[in-house]
Protein backbone atom coordinates (compact mmCIF):
# COMPACT_ATOMS: atom_id res chain seq x y z
CA UNK A 1 0.00 0.00 0.00
CA UNK A 2 1.11 2.95 -0.90
CA UNK A 3 2.03 6.17 1.03
CA UNK A 4 -1.19 8.02 -1.47
CA UNK A 5 -3.72 4.96 -0.19
CA UNK A 6 -3.15 5.63 3.54
CA UNK A 7 -3.43 9.53 3.31
CA UNK A 8 -5.90 9.13 0.46
CA UNK A 9 -5.63 12.12 -2.69
CA UNK A 10 -3.70 14.89 -2.41
CA UNK A 11 -1.84 13.88 1.23
CA UNK A 12 -4.99 14.23 2.96
CA UNK A 13 -5.98 11.81 5.44
CA UNK A 14 -9.60 9.99 5.22
CA UNK A 15 -11.03 12.78 7.63
CA UNK A 16 -9.86 15.58 5.75
CA UNK A 17 -6.77 16.48 7.99
CA UNK A 18 -3.40 16.62 5.75
CA UNK A 19 -0.88 13.85 7.00
CA UNK A 20 2.06 15.48 9.15
CA UNK A 21 5.34 15.80 7.39
CA UNK A 22 7.24 13.78 9.64
CA UNK A 23 4.66 10.91 10.21
CA UNK A 24 6.52 8.97 7.76
CA UNK A 25 9.49 9.39 9.28
CA UNK A 26 8.61 8.66 12.85
CA UNK A 27 7.14 5.77 11.70
CA UNK A 28 10.29 4.25 9.54
CA UNK A 29 12.37 5.19 12.82
CA UNK A 30 9.78 3.74 15.04
CA UNK A 31 10.33 0.31 12.92
CA UNK A 32 13.92 0.13 12.61
CA UNK A 33 14.04 0.53 16.51
CA UNK A 34 11.09 -2.33 16.91
CA UNK A 35 13.94 -4.19 15.12
CA UNK A 36 16.67 -3.17 16.87
CA UNK A 37 14.43 -4.31 20.08
CA UNK A 38 13.64 -7.59 18.81
CA UNK A 39 17.18 -8.46 18.47
CA UNK A 40 18.56 -7.11 21.43
CA UNK A 41 15.64 -9.17 22.95
CA UNK A 42 16.66 -11.98 21.64
CA UNK A 43 20.23 -12.00 22.71
CA UNK A 44 18.91 -11.16 26.36
CA UNK A 45 16.46 -14.24 26.73
CA UNK A 46 18.99 -16.52 25.05
CA UNK A 47 21.84 -15.29 28.10
CA UNK A 48 19.44 -15.70 30.42
CA UNK A 49 18.48 -19.44 29.17
CA UNK A 50 21.92 -20.34 29.09
CA UNK A 51 21.96 -21.11 33.40
CA UNK A 52 25.31 -18.84 33.78
CA UNK A 53 25.21 -16.56 36.29
CA UNK A 54 27.49 -14.06 34.57
CA UNK A 55 25.55 -14.67 31.71
CA UNK A 56 22.34 -14.01 33.28
CA UNK A 57 23.42 -10.49 34.57
CA UNK A 58 24.37 -9.61 31.86
CA UNK A 59 21.65 -10.78 30.02
CA UNK A 60 19.08 -9.03 32.33
CA UNK A 61 20.78 -5.87 32.06
CA UNK A 62 20.80 -6.29 28.50
CA UNK A 63 16.86 -6.39 28.45
CA UNK A 64 16.80 -3.06 30.34
CA UNK A 65 17.30 -1.49 27.51
CA UNK A 66 14.65 -2.69 25.24
CA UNK A 67 12.55 -1.63 28.07
CA UNK A 68 13.93 2.14 27.84
CA UNK A 69 13.73 2.22 24.05
CA UNK A 70 10.19 1.26 24.21
CA UNK A 71 9.29 3.76 26.72
CA UNK A 72 11.24 6.66 25.62
CA UNK A 73 9.45 5.90 21.84
CA UNK A 74 5.96 5.35 23.85
CA UNK A 75 6.51 8.80 25.88
CA UNK A 76 7.45 10.77 22.15
CA UNK A 77 4.38 9.59 20.30
CA UNK A 78 2.13 10.46 23.32
CA UNK A 79 3.69 13.95 23.66
CA UNK A 80 3.48 14.33 20.01
CA UNK A 81 -0.22 13.01 19.68
CA UNK A 82 -0.96 15.64 22.61
CA UNK A 83 0.96 18.63 21.13
CA UNK A 84 -1.16 17.87 17.93
CA UNK A 85 -4.59 17.96 19.97
CA UNK A 86 -3.22 21.40 21.41
CA UNK A 87 -2.41 22.96 18.02
CA UNK A 88 -5.47 21.37 16.55
CA UNK A 89 -7.28 23.13 19.57
CA UNK A 90 -5.89 26.43 19.57
CA UNK A 91 -6.47 26.50 15.41
CA UNK A 92 -10.09 26.25 15.88
CA UNK A 93 -10.08 29.31 18.41
CA UNK A 94 -7.70 31.20 16.32
CA UNK A 95 -5.03 31.19 18.64
CA UNK A 96 -2.40 29.07 16.98
CA UNK A 97 1.11 31.11 17.19
CA UNK A 98 2.65 32.49 13.78
CA UNK A 99 5.94 32.24 12.88
CA UNK A 100 5.81 35.85 11.49
CA UNK A 101 9.56 36.58 12.96
CA UNK A 102 11.71 38.78 10.16
CA UNK A 103 14.35 36.61 8.53
CA UNK A 104 18.20 37.37 6.88
CA UNK A 105 18.21 36.44 3.37
CA UNK A 106 19.49 32.89 4.44
CA UNK A 107 16.65 32.47 5.99
CA UNK A 108 17.84 32.72 9.63
CA UNK A 109 15.47 34.25 12.25
CA UNK A 110 16.40 37.83 13.82
CA UNK A 111 18.06 36.99 17.10
CA UNK A 112 16.77 40.34 18.34
CA UNK A 113 12.94 40.00 17.08
CA UNK A 114 12.76 36.19 18.59
CA UNK A 115 14.55 37.75 21.96
CA UNK A 116 11.58 39.94 22.20
CA UNK A 117 9.49 37.45 21.09
CA UNK A 118 10.46 35.44 23.99
CA UNK A 119 10.18 38.10 26.45
CA UNK A 120 6.75 38.55 25.51
CA UNK A 121 5.75 35.21 26.03
CA UNK A 122 7.65 34.91 29.17
CA UNK A 123 5.85 36.98 31.02
CA UNK A 124 2.49 35.76 29.88
CA UNK A 125 3.67 31.92 31.46
CA UNK A 126 5.05 34.47 34.65
CA UNK A 127 1.38 35.68 35.13
CA UNK A 128 -0.47 32.46 34.04
CA UNK A 129 1.86 29.47 35.12
CA UNK A 130 -1.10 26.98 34.25
CA UNK A 131 -2.62 28.19 31.52
CA UNK A 132 -1.19 25.39 28.49
CA UNK A 133 -1.28 27.98 25.96
CA UNK A 134 1.11 30.61 27.54
CA UNK A 135 3.27 27.18 27.93
CA UNK A 136 2.82 26.14 23.96
CA UNK A 137 3.81 29.93 22.94
CA UNK A 138 6.64 29.68 25.13
CA UNK A 139 7.97 26.46 23.48
CA UNK A 140 7.92 27.85 20.13
CA UNK A 141 9.15 31.23 21.53
CA UNK A 142 12.13 29.37 23.28
CA UNK A 143 12.41 26.99 19.47
CA UNK A 144 12.77 30.28 17.69
CA UNK A 145 15.49 31.81 19.78
CA UNK A 146 17.57 28.33 19.26
CA UNK A 147 16.86 26.40 22.58
CA UNK A 148 15.52 23.26 21.92
CA UNK A 149 16.13 21.76 25.12
CA UNK A 150 13.95 24.40 26.88
CA UNK A 151 11.37 24.21 24.07
CA UNK A 152 10.79 21.04 24.89
CA UNK A 153 10.50 21.48 28.79
CA UNK A 154 7.92 23.77 27.82
CA UNK A 155 6.09 21.96 25.79
CA UNK A 156 5.92 18.88 28.20
CA UNK A 157 5.00 21.22 30.67
CA UNK A 158 1.95 22.21 27.96
CA UNK A 159 0.82 18.91 27.35
CA UNK A 160 0.61 17.72 31.16
CA UNK A 161 -1.40 21.27 31.57
CA UNK A 162 -3.61 20.28 29.15
CA UNK A 163 -3.89 16.87 29.58
CA UNK A 164 -4.98 17.57 33.23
Amino acid sequence: MSGQDVAGAGGRAPSGRKVPRGLPGAIALTALLALYVWQIGGRGLAMLRSGEPVLIGIGVGVLVIPLLVIGLIAREYRLAATVQRMADTLAADGRLPVDDLPRSPGGRIDRAAADEAFEQRRVTVEETPDDWRAWYNLAFAYDAAGDRRRAREALRTAAGLFRA
